[in-house]
């Protein structure tokens, strides 16, 4: 059957495309864009070359794909592509402790670091609402440090799903992140997978796993934000033990 014959019978045939460009990033994209035009049209072919790499580097950066979330409350979906660098039980951040947070018992932390090769646009984990937002200034050290946590320019997020239970998510910035933007407010309610923010540049996101949880995924593996599933929720059983 040809690609025709499908189309009219109404299958399609699936074709790969650029995935869009996120507003928060188009004015980088026409930017870096203007000024390779300036370059291109005063002949500066060593400059222009270069500047429309950077172009299209730009728009790749901030490219925003269609994701596939898992429909199933039980399941913590990954709010950051990138890479699995950290897995650790620590005490709660401050921002997130307490009665009304995550307590102040040690729990299970997640975090994945974004290269600037990766999509930053962050999602929520899980679906409910957004208890607590608490920006943190800071300084700019490596995202892939374990201090980072503590010392960098970071974002605390707390949702609460409707039976209750609670997970927290951190935007931390890196090295050459110099803004985290946050598309959501104290108060909103979310779906599982929704887009909730950005990081510009590289930088790393932390998820504070509830007690009794343990991580399904384990260090140096990769993660897609949106689709892949970090933990089940009242689940115990960590694959780390079981990969060693």
């Amino acid at each position: 059957m040809t690609k025709q014959e499908l189309t009219n019978r109404g299958t399609g045939v699936a074709k790969w495309s650029f995935p869009p460009v996120h507003p928060e990033g188009r004015k980088f994209g026409l930017i870096a864009a203007a000024v390779t035009a300036v370059f291109a049209f005063m002949a500066w072919e060593t400059l222009a070359w270069p500047m429309a790499g950077i172009t299209i580097w730009t728009l790749a950066f901030f490219r925003d794909p269609a994701r596939a979330t898992p429909i199933d409350d039980r399941f913590v979906v990954a709010p950051a592509d990138g890479l699995v660098t950290l897995i650790e039980k620590v005490l709660p951040p401050p921002e997130l402790a307490g009665p009304a947070g995550l307590g102040d018992q040690p729990m299970t932390r997640v975090s994945i670091f974004m290269s600037v090769f990766d999509v930053h646009i962050n999602r929520a984990p899980i679906r409910g609402t957004i208890k607590r937002v608490a920006y943190i200034a800071g300084k700019f050290l490596n995202a892939d440090l374990d201090k980072a946590s503590e010392e960098n320019e970071r974002q605390h997020f707390l949702v609460e799903r409707p039976d209750g239970v609670r997970i927290g998510f951190t935007q931390i910035a890196g090295l050459v992140a110099r803004r985290i933007v946050a598309f959501v407010k104290e108060g909103d309610v979310v779906a599982a997978g929704q887009r909730v923010g950005l990081i510009r540049f590289g930088s790393r996101v932390d998820v504070y796993l509830p007690h009794g949880t343990a991580p399904r995924i384990i260090k140096g593996q990769r993660c897609v934000a949106g689709e892949t599933i970090l933990a089940e929720i009242g689940v115990d059983q960590d694959l780390r033990a079981i990969a060693h």
